[in-house]
């Protein structure tokens, strides 16, 4: 299958599809490029919307287009998530409350849409065993990438051993589980984000060409809670309506964003002991 029309097929919008191709961005990177463009069948030059450019940083996605934003790249060592490492507020924090991390209790995790894995490195962080699963090839090659830098941190390997990526449509792989089913099912389907900081506003000008709008994120709540054991947790804006299907058992509200929680059973201290 062509890249292009991988895009047109993961990213659920009648338009165009964006186009997308492998820039190097110094000689040293040129192998690792040509790697990249055989495996996601991109080009390496023509005209372009967007390029997944190599560097020394790592991989990252950039806009091509008038007056674009900075580049985007999945960063676990430094910036934003090693603040939030150093001073995050541990197990306090609500993404902890809604999965249900308790003294002893750490359950094993599915994030169903990974994105830039930022919320799945919260919860490895704080002790959990994470799969995460990125449908679009673009985005779940910036996670790989970010990943395999974590892995080379002697203070970050730790909590990134603990990360696996499984890249593909979130529902066929949870309809095709033969695996001990997770514990949790985690879900951030896309949605307008009404945060007002400009790297979320960059990362949305950058993803929503490529992602669309999570339009059938019914059925990915209805394969989650066919698959999870003990519970499912979607993050939406704080003003969103639930998705479409059961209703939450119940909702934990903060500033801009909310968690709707699908409880199924209690998690018990037995399910996953820490270490």
């Amino acid at each position: 299958m062509l890249a292009f029309e991988m895009f047109a097929k993961f990213s659920h919008m009648t338009s165009t599809p964006a186009r997308i191709r492998i820039d190097t961005l110094a000689p040293e990177f040129t192998l690792a490029a040509a790697h990249w463009a055989q495996r996601l069948q991109l080009p390496q030059h023509g005209e372009a919307d967007f390029a997944l450019a190599l560097g020394v940083d790592g991989l990252e996605l950039r806009d091509l287009g008038p007056q674009a934003p900075g580049p985007v790249r999945v960063d676990f060592v430094s910036g934003a998530l090693a603040h939030r490492r150093l001073f995050g507020g541990g197990a306090g924090q609500m993404i902890a409350k809604a999965v249900g991390l308790q003294p002893g209790v750490r359950p094993f995790v599915l994030d169903a849409t990974a994105g830039l894995g930022r919320d799945a490195f919260v919860l490895a962080e704080l002790g959990c065993e994470v799969t995460m699963i990125e449908r679009q090839p673009i985005v779940a090659a910036l996670l790989e990438d970010g990943l395999l830098r974590a892995q080379l941190d002697h203070e970050v390997a730790k909590i990134a051993a603990r990360m696996k990526l499984l890249s593909g449509d979130a529902i066929r792989w949870m309809k095709a589980w033969t695996k001990p089913p997770p514990q949790v099912i985690y879900l951030d389907p896309m949605f307008p984000h009404r945060d007002k900081s400009a790297l979320v506003k960059k990362e949305m000008r950058l993803f929503r060409p490529l992602v669309g709008d999570d339009d059938d994120a019914p059925a990915l709540l209805a394969a989650a809670l066919m698959l999870a054991s003990h519970r499912v947790v979607v993050k939406r804006a704080r003003k969103a309506p639930a998705i479409v299907g059961p209703q939450p058992g119940y909702v934990l509200e903060g500033k801009s964003s909310r968690y709707d929680i699908y409880p199924k059973q209690s998690l018990k201290a037995d399910i996953r002991k820490t270490t």
